[in-house]
């Protein structure tokens, strides 16, 4: 983007859906993303297996010979439920321990179409980073206008004074794969003044750790 320092992002953590969805454009979708990444030098981290749009993104970043890391609680593999990661894999014991470890070691988020699932893992980063827990870009690939009513939820929320419109910049939004990840380039974050103030240390205590917990 002409005229605008963008940050250098190494690993994207994408969030979507474990099933394909009605439209084949998500499928589409799903497998250009990992493509603008692979040829970007980008590399994944995602959910880990193989099954829906999850299946789809990570094989085509693959595909590119970039490195994938799928990040899943041991008690999917039982079985071979979610079938095989594509790449790399690190096991965990909780939910909670996945999604603190994508927030760990990706440099942005970007969500594809999903379901609560992927809503709760896009909100919780959201969250996180209002509460100064990371600085990280965070955005939403809006394919044939999946995301438009939460788009607008979120806006009717900051009219009615839940969201602060500092806290709403967090969320960024685009139609195409290259869009979302020039405008994540250039994404700087804008902490809330009172929020900059808190101190996190994940790794000092199980209160802290759970402390990672809250929501706004």
């Amino acid at each position: 983007m002409e005229g605008v320092s963008v940050r250098k992002i190494k690993k994207f953590c994408v969030f979507c859906g474990a099933n394909s969805g009605k439209d084949v454009a998500f499928v589409n979708a799903a497998f250009h993303l990992g493509k603008v990444l692979g040829k970007r030098k980008i590399d994944l981290v995602y959910g880990g297996g193989k099954l829906g749009l999850m299946g789809c993104v990570s094989t085509a970043v693959a595909q590119h010979e970039r490195q994938v890391l799928g990040i899943i609680p041991s008690a999917f593999t039982i079985n071979n439920l979610v079938g095989e990661t594509c790449g790399k894999e690190i096991k965990v014991a909780t939910m909670q321990e996945r999604l603190v470890m994508m927030m760990e070691l990706s440099d942005a988020f970007i969500a594809l179409p999903g379901g609560f699932g992927t809503l709760e893992e896009l909100f919780q980063m959201i969250s996180w980073a209002q509460l100064n827990i990371h600085n990280k870009p965070i955005g939403v690939l809006n394919i044939n206008g999946f995301f438009n009513g939460l788009l607008s939820f979120v806006d009717h929320a900051v009219k009615q004074e839940f969201i602060t419109p500092r806290a709403r910049k967090i969320l960024i939004s685009a139609t195409t794969a290259d869009e979302l990840v020039d405008k994540l380039q250039a994404f700087r974050f804008e902490s809330d003044p009172a929020l900059s103030k808190l101190k996190w240390s994940p790794s000092s205590s199980q209160k802290e750790k759970l402390d990672l917990t809250l929501r706004l």
